[in-house]
């Protein structure tokens, strides 16, 4: 279910849906009720982030929505400079009033796709990447994406993910599903746990946390860290 990208949502589909959510995506103490754990991810990947770079002066959030990771990353470093990059134009829009707010750098926003975005290399000492890489499908997408934003951290920088997982067993998979199912049965109903399932099925296409690593190994970062995992969602990151 969750390995099969054929037939999932397009990148204009995508943007479109975000584009008419973006009240919901403003809650900076809950984080978003459907990712088990959000808050204490958020926490803990700002938290991390601020102890590897204590003296950070730029950060980067890929689909930074309305700017809830760059929001919680200031309370930890303030005065930074933040970069936010999303689909859609309203969640940048409502991202950068939030953050421009709270902090007394830069704030730039870029509307587009990190897969076609370019950036400058060693410019960032922070990349934040929150229920964002999910949507890439292709092996090959991963890899440019994972290399293009090593490229743009700074030596000693650190990148850093929350997101849907999957297992490298099917079994497991199925187990933390199942977990999952109950969990937003919890939360809403089987009519809910339904529209969040047909929803995920149809856009998502996450890969297993060990995938991840690999990857970030293979790319070149010199550590990776496992901060937090519960169910199919996980908190982890790397340092260049």
């Amino acid at each position: 279910m969750l390995t099969d990208i054929t037939n999932k949502s397009t990148v204009t589909e995508i943007r479109e849906r975000f584009d008419n959510d973006v009240e919901r995506f403003s809650n900076l103490e809950t984080g978003q009720q459907t990712t088990i754990d959000a808050p204490l991810s958020l926490e803990l990947i700002t938290e991390a982030a601020k102890y590897i770079t204590p003296n950070a002066t730029s950060v980067l959030d890929i689909g930074c929505g309305a700017g809830n990771y760059t929001l919680k990353m200031l309370t930890k470093v303030p005065g930074m400079n933040a970069t936010l990059i999303d689909l859609s134009k309203p969640m940048l829009d409502k991202a950068a009033e939030r953050v421009t707010e709270v902090t007394k750098g830069k704030v730039e926003t870029i509307q587009g796709d990190i897969r076609e975005i370019e950036l400058q290399p060693e410019s960032f000492d922070i990349i934040l990447a929150g229920a964002v890489l999910h949507h890439l499908r292709e092996d090959k997408e991963w890899e440019a994406v994972f290399k293009k934003l090593f490229n743009a951290l700074r030596p000693g920088g650190s990148f850093w993910i929350s997101d849907l997982i999957v297992h490298e067993s099917k079994a497991i998979t199925d187990l933390f599903w199942d977990k999952y199912s109950e969990y937003l049965k919890g939360l809403g109903g089987e009519v809910f746990q339904k529209k969040i399932f047909d929803y995920i099925d149809k856009e998502d296409s996450p890969r297993s946390v060990n995938f991840q690593i690999d990857l970030m190994k293979k790319t070149g970062f010199r550590y990776t860290e496992i901060l937090h995992k519960n169910s199919c969602f996980a908190a982890f990151g790397a340092i260049k």
